[in-house]
């Protein structure tokens, strides 16, 4: 379980195909703080630790990435030299600064365009119509395992959705956001609790 709140961006050192897809990937965390078996969000994916090695703040970390996960994410996300937002698991007594987040992608979206608005910027997004549903105007979204707040949504003719959420500076500066450029791909996560209010809506239809 997570909270969408980035704590370091890693970058893939290394990426191997064993039987899964084998990634390395820097960081600056404390490998004395990793435990192997631990959890921690890859730009929105729970994936598992299994070796580390490096000093404190120049620390690295090992997952395998299944066909699944690698199919359900960002073309390209899992290469060498891709940079990624990281957040380990939730601990108990840890402060819920965002909302919560499973570590399972729902789907991609695709960038529209990005518009400053006052000091921060606002990013348009679009989604396909099997995701749609989930969002509402002030709603929680997770873009690449970042916690934020839809601000705006306009279904489509075609039944797909554009939706708009706002950066501010710190966020843009820590996290992978700040360098997204229109026509980028992000792995989406819907909030939970939307996706279980759509169940039992489909279920009483």
């Amino acid at each position: 379980m997570f909270t969408g709140i980035v704590t370091a961006i890693g970058t893939i050192r290394e990426a191997r195909k064993t039987g899964d897809l084998r990634a390395v990937i820097a960081c600056p965390f404390d490998p004395a703080t990793i435990a192997i078996g631990a959890s921690i969000a890859c730009s929105g994916v729970c994936l598992t630790v299994v070796d580390k090695g490096g000093v404190a703040g120049d620390a690295w970390f090992a997952v395998d990435i299944s066909a699944e996960s690698v199919a359900r994410t960002v073309p390209g996300r899992w290469e060498e030299g891709t940079r990624l937002n990281l957040e380990p698991a939730l601990r108990l007594g840890d402060e819920l600064g965002g909302h919560i987040v499973t570590g399972h992608v729902d789907g991609v979206g695709e960038v529209l365009g990005l518009c400053p608005e006052g000091d921060s910027r606002r990013i348009g997004f679009a989604i396909g119509a099997e995701l749609a549903p989930y969002l509402a105007p002030k709603g929680s979204i997770t873009v690449d395992g970042v916690s934020l707040t839809v601000n705006e949504v306009a279904d489509q003719p075609d039944g797909t959705c554009h939706f708009a959420v706002n950066i501010i500076p710190h966020t843009a500066e820590v996290t992978t956001l700040g360098a997204l450029a229109a026509g980028d791909k992000v792995n989406l996560e819907i909030d939970v609790l939307a996706r279980y209010l759509q169940r039992m809506q489909s279920l009483r239809g």
